[in-house]
């Protein structure tokens, strides 16, 4: 751990900075960057030591890098992350784990790790994570953030390092929901509504999933939002079972990701941590009738949202079925867990559809994040409740 940073959560080495614009709707914010997001002149390393080793420095700043500088917020460092996004507790054995300052017996969440911690002690405004399967949700969750996942493809993806493209998205990190809502408006580049959605949809079968005590703890939340919205009703996400839905998206996104680092894996033969190495290898053996079947999933998920979905309905659910596991836990020991968590993040890959998770709620003295989600497109819906939740909080 580098004297300077007692959280573990910058790269090691010197802190780039990056002054913003002098005017603009984020002026005198700071943010910081997870290292899998170029910014120009300092080296990506995405969490890896042979990735930087034989990818270039980048010439210029990703696009949702250059977009906040030019609204005013100004760049104070990279921030750790899983290795090459492929982790969802934020253990990286090269790097160390960042702490969770929220939790500090217990793991901050990843693979936007860095990111997360360093909002969450107050080191800065906000933070730029990516989430393919979760990567953004969960550590929100764990550290007690507001945390979104954009609409897929909604946010430009240029200067980022990718995982696995159909699921691929770049979101961010705020403790304060106004700041949050002010970094929503200028990445889309368009105002707030002003009107909230009038129908929220409470998936009954999320909150059976998790931990008795997480959905114990969220539904002060919960009745908390409909009184917000005004109109509750229970329903089941995924009558095929969140489990199916879950197999289906690890075998898209575990597809995917062989592709992408399939090239550099032939030319260079990288050093990769066990968890890292096997999820890669049950990739590569991924068969094309595995593919189709679910792709099908993909599509019955993604109807099932649009039925559930209408214009001015949300959906919530829990984050996570069970606040952050304790740091330093075996291999074995986490496997199942990570397997948990991804049977409330895949919804997000699946369909494509925005996501916030929202601060709020303990179990055992750990943070547990309730999330919204809308249809397509509808992030500054969910952005105006997180802003109006956070408000009325």
């Amino acid at each position: 751990m580098a004297t300077d940073d007692p959280l573990n959560a910058f790269v090691p080495g010197s802190r780039c900075h990056v002054a913003g614009a002098a005017q603009g709707s984020l002026a005198g914010l700071t943010f910081a960057v997870k290292d899998l997001i170029d910014v120009a002149s300092v080296p990506t390393g995405g969490g890896n030591p042979d990735w930087e080793r034989v990818h270039p420095v980048p010439a210029r700043h990703a696009w949702i890098v250059e977009t906040l500088l030019r609204a005013g917020a100004s760049v104070i460092g990279k921030t750790a992350t899983d290795e090459v996004s492929l982790g969802i507790l934020g253990e990286n054995p090269y790097t160390g784990t960042p702490l969770n300052p929220a939790a500090p017996d217990r793991v901050p969440g990843g693979s936007s790790s860095g990111s997360a911690s360093v909002v969450a002690a107050g080191v800065c405004d906000f933070a730029l994570g990516t989430d393919t399967g979760g990567s953004v949700r969960v550590p929100a969750s764990f550290c007690g953030l507001f945390g979104i996942r954009p609409t897929h493809g909604r946010v430009d993806f240029t200067g980022v390092l990718r995982q696995a493209p159909g699921s691929d998205t770049v979101g961010w990190f705020a403790r304060d929901g106004d700041i949050f809502a002010r970094v929503c408006g200028a990445v889309f580049g368009e105002p707030l509504p002003t009107a909230l959605p009038h129908r929220l949809i409470v998936a009954t079968d999320t909150f059976a999933f998790a931990d008795p005590e997480v959905a114990a703890a969220l539904e002060p939340m919960v009745d908390r939002l409909a009184s917000l919205i005004g109109d509750r009703r229970d329903r089941i996400l995924a009558p095929q079972g969140l489990s199916v839905w879950q197999g289906a998206q690890r075998c898209l996104q575990s597809s995917e990701a062989w592709d992408t680092f399939r090239p550099w894996i032939d030319s260079t033969n990288p050093r990769f941590a066990f968890s890292v190495a096997r999820g890669l290898t049950l990739g590569s053996l991924i068969t094309d009738n595995e593919r189709t079947r679910a792709a099908l999933m993909r599509e019955e998920a993604r109807g099932r949202l649009r039925m559930l979905l209408p214009a001015g309905t949300i959906l919530c659910l829990p984050t996570t079925p069970f606040p952050a596991p304790k740091r330093g836990l075996s291999v074995s020991d986490l496997a199942f867990p990570r397997e948990r968590i991804s049977a409330l993040t895949c919804l997000g890959g699946l369909t494509g559809s925005p996501q916030v998770s929202l601060p709020g709620a303990t179990v055992g003295g750990a943070p547990v994040g309730l999330s919204i989600v809308g249809a397509r497109g509808s992030d500054l819906d969910l952005a105006s409740v997180a802003r109006a939740f956070a408000g009325k909080a």
